[in-house]
């Protein structure tokens, strides 16, 4: 399956420990979408979601993972197929996005939208830190690292293991 990533699963270390079978296939753009924060994860940290909105982009990484370890990455995302939307914390759909940004390579690949709660907490330190540094690795474009260089945080610590 090919998976697009935009939180946290961009910091490939992560991303090698939740699927041991991710491979890169290269850096994409999902477009008119946001990066937003719209739900706190078990130790009340504000995590990573996408919203719709016409003019934005949001940059990430498609990675193919086995079949094997789709279980493992369903489980990190607190999504379990086949129960009811709003118990899972996100989605698992398919969408289109744009290799290396470029609007005539369309890529279908999977990715995880988040399940809104509401009044989510800003995202910690530590987890923009994945994000951002995520981005660096796979050499996003500037603009975007500069945006992500821009996110608003709290101040309370973040294990690695959390998403």
């Amino acid at each position: 399956m090919l998976a697009f990533a935009y939180g946290s699963n961009m910091d490939w270390r992560q991303a090698r420990l939740r699927c041991p079978s991710a491979r890169f296939v290269c850096i994409a753009k999902l477009k008119d979408y946001c990066l937003v924060f719209p739900r706190k994860n078990k130790n009340g940290h504000g995590v990573a979601g996408i919203q719709h909105e016409t003019g934005s982009d949001v940059w990430g990484v498609v990675y193919e993972i086995a079949d094997i370890d789709i279980g493992n990455l369903d489980r990190s995302e607190g999504y379990q197929p086949g129960r009811n939307r709003n118990s899972n914390s996100y989605v698992r759909e398919e969408r289109h996005v744009y290799a290396d940004g470029d609007e005539s390579k369309p890529i279908s690949a999977w990715l995880y939208l988040a399940v809104p709660q509401q009044d989510p907490p800003l995202p910690n330190t530590e987890y923009k830190r994945l994000i951002t540094e995520g981005a660096k690795f796979w050499h996003l474009p500037l603009d975007y690292i500069n945006q992500l260089e821009q996110i608003k945080t709290s101040d309370r610590p973040l294990e690695l293991s959390e998403t």
